[in-house]
């Protein structure tokens, strides 16, 4: 999900910008290029799951079903037990690493997690779906590949939904975890770049400037944006979003969340049984998939 902030100001320290100047769209390579229609296909999979929160059926079959998609890929599992206003849930974070030459680790991330209660006919297309399936299409993407610039560390993150109510403990335990874990035995100082995807499939898709974002990351982005000619898609509107990213902005790793908070008219279709692949287009998950890919090369080439 993420959710909206009352106040436009960041709560989130900025990260320093780092040294070095953007390479030119020329100098970076072949253009990135992700199947829309392919990332569709995993999407239609992921939903046929059903409803997806924490301790549920679908969720333990989706888990199995990311994890075999992985097979061959260096995976990390990061399961703890959750302490919800609505009790005990296990929550597993699912991390793929594909090592590059380059010294430090770019994170893409996106919930799998779809939340809980809702009836068995909320599936979660969008929320949940989009980016788990996008995340998958990334993962076939780096397979098999000696990466020439840093590491991608691809995350499945978990728990992101609220069980009762969206609060500051409420709501992203499995990204609240492993921003402590990542601190505390120093993969953070290592994170280049934290790329989050939330709510990316809309067929209308208007990905809204996240004020809580790094701004020179953001930046990054919208350059990238700009190299495939998608920047109509980017950054027309600025919301300050609470999503997945925030708690690794405040142990100072860049951040910069790419979401599209306006689900439908009024973001109408956001968490109701309406959220269905109907509502999606193959074209806006590769649009997102191509600029998390030539954002990418943009950091490589500092």
């Amino acid at each position: 999900m993420a959710t909206v902030k009352p106040s436009a100001a960041s709560s989130v320290p900025a990260a320093t910008q780092p040294v070095g100047t953007p390479a030119s769209p020329a100098s970076m390579g072949p253009q990135p290029s992700v199947n829309g229609n392919q990332v569709m296909q995993y999407v239609k999979e992921v939903v046929a799951f059903g409803s997806r929160p924490p301790g549920s059926s679908g969720h333990a079959k989706l888990e199995q079903y990311i994890l075999s998609k992985l097979k061959g890929v260096d995976v990390e599992q990061d399961k703890f037990t959750a302490q919800t206003p609505a009790g005990q849930f296990p929550i597993n974070n699912i991390t793929a690493k594909f090592s590059g030459k380059k010294d430090g680790i770019i994170v893409v991330a996106g919930h799998y997690d779809t939340n809980y209660p809702l009836p068995k006919s909320y599936v979660g297309a969008n929320d949940g779906g989009s980016t788990t399936a996008l995340l998958l299409a990334l993962a076939d993407h780096f397979r098999g590949k000696q990466l020439d610039g840093y590491s991608v560390w691809l995350v499945w993150t978990d728990g992101e939904e609220a069980f009762v109510k969206w609060t500051d403990t409420d709501s992203l335990y499995g990204t609240r975890q492993l921003a402590h874990k990542w601190q505390q035995d120093g993969t953070a100082k290592k994170v280049k770049a934290f790329i989050l995807v939330d709510m990316i499939g809309d067929a209308d898709l208007d990905i809204q400037r996240d004020t809580n974002s790094t701004p020179w990351l953001t930046d990054v982005v919208s350059q990238a944006a700009t190299d495939l000619g998608y920047q109509s898609h980017f950054f027309q509107q600025t919301i300050a979003i609470e999503d997945d990213h925030i708690p690794f902005a405040k142990i100072g790793v860049p951040v910069v969340d790419l979401i599209d908070f306006d689900y439908g008219y009024n973001n109408v279709f956001h968490h109701t049984p309406e959220d269905t692949i109907d509502k999606l287009s193959p074209q806006s998950l590769a649009i997102t998939g191509n600029v998390v890919l030539q954002t990418i090369q943009r950091l490589n080439a500092r």
